[in-house]
């Protein structure tokens, strides 16, 4: 097998500003904490994630030929990640990003988040799993585009993980992917993602909507509170998260996901492998930047085996 993850969607820059300061200090001047520019992206977070955890991995992306580009492309390649299959874009986006001193943040996105990919038409190598992310942005806020993906990688016996964002440009609803839910053998919507878009307040009740829709294993991602799992066998389990200081949480359910996909890809049951991304997910939110902390898969079982809760 050439690839053990192939990881679709979203490129881009994170410039995060952390510890903003809104009292302006001279008449168009303001202060912040830190100012940083870090790859960012959920397919390139996840990728490089994978990729510290020893999986072998490649990304389908689209860059463009700008310094935002580079900046990109040289952290994937410095990580191990193939980008082979990276294609061209007329510009790479960039997010701003403000992050609080809890580690919470809020983001800023513009038009260049809309670009015209379409990672359907390229033809994947060999892989154990494709990863999604995010569905409901582009480009998968196209079901199109969504169902061609997820039923090429099911004919080639793929496993196959799909995360979640809100949506920004393009507004999308689960019944407009309906005929793609029974595709994804899992699917991690946060507990803010999973409420929007079922309409649920309790988060087994936000699993058992996508169960419905044909999903095999559903994940709500609930921070501070750990994470469901609910399976199409209708068996459903809290783990809880571990108790850190955050110093940003920027790319923490992306390097969840790393983390989950690196385990059930090494044969681990599922709680086991929630277990290893809870982890994942923590450690990511103790740096600055989606790609900071994480180093290693043996950097996470010994952080585990400490105890640290």
């Amino acid at each position: 097998m050439k690839y053990d993850l192939i990881c679709i969607g979203t490129a881009l820059v994170d410039s995060i500003i952390r510890g903003f300061r809104p009292e302006p200090v001279s008449a168009s001047g303001y202060t912040a904490e830190s100012c940083s520019l870090n790859a960012g992206g959920e397919a390139v977070n996840v990728s490089v994630a994978a990729a510290k955890l020893s999986l072998k991995v490649a990304i389908l992306c689209a860059l463009g030929h700008d310094v935002a580009g580079s900046l990109v492309r040289s952290t994937l390649e410095q990580h191990g990640v193939d980008t082979g299959l990276v294609v061209d874009s007329p510009r790479t986006p960039v997010t701003t990003m403000f992050v609080s001193g809890d580690g919470s943040r809020k983001s800023i996105t513009n038009k260049a988040h809309r670009y015209n990919f379409h990672p359907e038409t390229v033809t994947l190598p060999e892989t154990k799993a494709v990863l999604l992310g995010s569905l409901f942005r582009a480009p998968f806020d196209d079901p199109g585009i969504v169902h061609s993906i997820l039923t090429s990688a099911k004919q080639a016996g793929q496993i196959t993980f799909v995360d979640t964002k809100l949506p920004n440009f393009r507004v999308i609803t689960p019944d407009d992917l309906k005929d793609s839910f029974s595709l994804m053998d899992y699917i991690t919507p946060n507990e803010d993602e999973a409420g929007f878009f079922t309409g649920k307040d309790d988060p087994e009740a936000m699993a058992d909507v996508f169960l419905k829709y044909g999903v095999k294993n559903v994940i709500i991602k609930m921070g501070s509170h750990g994470c469901l799992l609910k399976s199409s066998e209708g068996s459903a389990r809290v783990l809880p998260a571990y108790d850190i200081d955050a110093v940003d949480a920027t790319g923490a359910g992306d390097n969840f996901a790393a983390g989950f996909v690196s385990e059930i890809l090494c044969g681990n049951t599922k709680e086991e492998a929630l277990r290893f991304a809870n982890a994942c997910g923590a450690i990511c939110t103790t740096a600055v930047g989606a790609a900071a902390a994480l180093k290693s898969r043996r950097q996470v079982l010994d952080w585990m085996s400490a105890g640290t809760r």
